[in-house]
């Protein structure tokens, strides 16, 4: 329990020097804000050597100013990878289909859904979806047939094809 108030003593008299200190260095607040927060999970981390330093707060500045650079060199190299290699290519959002396809799957139970999915997203025979849910055959197909059905109500679908992977 001791360790816990020192730990918490040392951070309430030191968080707002330290967020000084690595606003002034990286200029962006918010990032200022995640490199001390990283800083100060480390620090917790090793309380019980840090604590024992002449200067834990040091140790945290220190901890604190190389995850700022850390991230400032990141962000540099994406860049420097964007001029290289130019914008990625945006993903065109999903088609009105697939959105409600999605959220009629929503509305199936869990096992229907991991059956349907194994089987028509991942394309895994019958046996295979059968192994990986840990569920025999005939009830693998039992949940496709049921899905499907439930599926063409939710879609207002007639006539979805029958699972011919015995």
């Amino acid at each position: 329990m001791a360790d816990v108030e020192g730990f918490d003593e040392f951070y309430r008299g030191s968080r707002q020097r330290l967020l000084g200190f690595v606003y002034a260095l990286t200029g962006n607040l918010a990032e200022a804000q995640d490199a001390v927060q990283e800083a100060y999970i480390r620090a917790w981390q090793r309380w019980s050597t840090v604590s024992g330093y002449e200067d834990p707060e040091a140790w945290t500045r220190v901890v604190a100013s190389r995850v700022a650079v850390s991230r400032w060199r990141s962000l540099r190299s994406r860049a420097r990878a964007y001029l290289r290699h130019g914008a990625v290519e945006s993903v065109a959002a999903p088609s009105t289909d697939t959105v409600a396809v999605v959220a009629a799957l929503r509305r199936l139970p869990e096992e229907q859904r991991v059956a349907l999915a194994l089987y028509y997203l991942i394309g895994m025979p019958v046996a295979e979806v059968a192994r990986e849910t840990e569920a025999p055959v005939g009830t693998v197909k039992a949940r496709l047939h049921r899905g499907r059905a439930a599926l063409a109500d939710l879609l207002a679908v007639s006539d979805l094809e029958e699972v011919t992977d015995a």
